[in-house]
This record gives C-alpha cells, structure tokens and sequence, in this order.
C-alpha cells in the first residue's frame, strides 16, 4: 500500500465536521467510509448523551474495533476513511498499530467558539455541546513523527475536502 491508497482517519472533537468531510471525501474517491461513531457501544452513546464523559476505559473497545476496520484495510490493501475523534497521541497508537505509515490522520481543527456554535446548531446527535471542553482538555496535538495533516474547519466543508486531497498528493511526493 503506498500513499496513494491509504486509510484516513478523520479526526477533531466533536462538531469538527468529522462525518461530513468524510463522506464528501469517500464519495469524491470512491473509498470505503465507516463512521466510528457507529462502532460505539450503546454503553458509550448512553453516557455521552447524559452528559457524561467517557474514560478511556470506556474508548479502550471502541477505539480497537475502528483499528480493526483499519487493520483489514490496510492488510487487503484497500484504501478507506474512518471517523474518529483520536483525541490522544495513545489512541491513535492503538488505530495505527500494525498499519504504520498507511494509516494518515486528517485533524480537522478549528476555535472552540466555532466548533460550539456547530454543536449547538446541531440535531440528532447523541453529543451534547456540554462536552466539548471536556474534549478540548482532552486533545493532544499532533507530534512531528505521527502521518497528518491539520486543516481549519473554517472554510466549507467541500472546501476542506479539496485541501485534504492537496495535502495527500504533497505528503505523496514526500
């Protein structure tokens, strides 16, 4: 697998835009698309809906089977795009872990007053805008050794997806 068909891991807090610049992405590349937050655990979705953070032993599950899809991705070769909020440097460990370099991170960031004025526009979403300092806390940023990219979720999303697919073509010439 080289980076022309990697597995991106499109990642920020909640409200960043995860699952909308995925799908434009997938379907501009005709890649697979999974929504992590659909691998949660009724457990997890039950708590984040009441307000109530998750601690990593709660992610520990989840983040496992979102680095399996990867796994099986990367292992037939299979470029695809996941949604995960990877907040920290050891969660994506675990999503990479057995896929190294194939495995590139798309960090959509943005303020905290623009990503919760998206929170608080948002419906049907299991996540309430009152987690999201939790998540901000929780964030690390990416190190110089990890696969990303870090794009502003400033912009429009269809806007966001074509800087993405600029960055891949520059960390392809890398």
């Amino acid at each position: 697998m080289s980076i022309n068909d990697p597995v991106l891991v499109i990642m920020g807090v909640s409200g960043s835009g995860k699952s909308t610049v995925a799908g434009i992405l997938a379907g501009a590349l005709q890649w697979d698309l999974e929504e992590g937050d659909d691998l949660h655990p009724a457990s997890n979705v039950a708590k984040m809906a009441s307000g109530t953070p998750l601690t990593d032993e709660d992610r520990w599950p989840w983040l496992e089977r979102i680095a399996d899809w990867i796994r099986t991705h990367t292992e037939e070769g299979k470029p695809g795009i996941v949604t995960c909020s990877a907040l920290k440097r050891s969660y994506r460990d675990v999503l990479r872990n057995g896929s190294g370099d194939d495995v590139v991170f798309v960090h959509l960031a943005g303020t905290r007053d623009r990503i919760s004025g998206r929170l608080n526009a948002r419906m049907d979403h299991f996540m309430p805008s009152t987690l999201l300092d939790t998540q901000l806390s929780t964030l690390e940023p990416i190190d110089p050794d990890e696969r990303a990219i870090v794009i502003d979720v400033g912009p429009p999303p269809a806007e966001i997806a074509a800087q993405i697919l600029a960055e891949l073509e520059r960390l392809d010439e890398r």
